[in-house]
């Protein structure tokens, strides 16, 4: 998909999410049990992040996970991803989003699976909240690939797990991502064939940098099949 036809039915998606009133409630995922409170992307209503999980390697006992050391988690949702890694072997995890009740949500899923000490959920934008000299094995986004009109506004948290306007977001992490990989380290980006994949490529370019594809997975949603894609962001020499 270019353009953005589809940031519509995307937000309707997002409003569409049921709530409990102020609650939390629990779904299994990759065999496991997780909390999900009200205003966070609901993993139930798609497929994509048990895609992203096998991706990374981290379906199953997580034995083929994409990473390793210190693994650091841009939008964590629910935090699925940040917990799963951390309970593949990552010493250490941090895991960022702009929806504080998203980080409150990452913060219970740690505590359910004992991993309190092991795994920090910090609110902010990007990297905002990531100190000038910290550095990771991993970086990773599971980006809110659909572009919406650069002038749109947010009308809720949640929406900024699904559209991402002008592709603001998207030339950030693009930018700064790199900076964060400890030597050896690998920036990562997954993205889906729904976003605008050729105005990707464009700001990559700008930015000095190279998508590099490592996994691909197709998956069904709603009448359509998609493929989800997971990138390495390498920088240009």
């Amino acid at each position: 998909m270019t353009g953005t036809a589809g940031f519509t039915g995307s937000l309707a998606r997002s409003r569409a999410t049921p709530t409990t009133g102020g609650g939390s409630r629990t779904f299994t995922l990759a065999g496991r049990e997780w909390d999900l409170l009200d205003g966070v992307f609901a993993p139930t209503h798609s497929a994509t992040t048990l895609v992203a999980m096998e991706l990374l390697g981290l379906a199953g006992d997580g034995r083929g996970f994409h990473g390793q050391g210190s693994f650091l988690e841009i939008g964590s949702g629910t935090g699925v991803i940040a917990v799963s890694a951390a309970l593949a072997g990552c010493d250490r995890v941090v895991a960022t989003d702009i929806n504080p009740a998203a980080v409150r949500n990452t913060a219970l899923n740690a505590r359910r699976h004992g991993l309190t000490g092991r795994l920090t959920a910090l609110h902010g934008d990007l990297f905002g909240p990531i100190g000038a000299h910290e550095r990771f094995d991993t970086v990773y986004w599971h980006s809110n690939y659909v572009l919406a009109p650069a002038g749109y506004r947010y009308e809720a948290d949640i929406e900024r797990a699904y559209v991402d306007p002008g592709y603001r977001a998207h030339r950030r992490y693009l930018s700064e991502a790199p900076g964060m990989v400890a030597p050896g380290g690998a920036a990562l980006l997954q993205f889906s064939e729904r976003g605008d994949l050729g105005l990707l490529r464009r700001l990559a370019d700008e930015c000095g940098r190279t998508l590099r594809p490592l996994h691909r997975r197709r998956l069904r949603e709603g009448d359509a099949d998609i493929e989800l894609t997971l990138y390495e962001i390498c920088v240009n020499r």
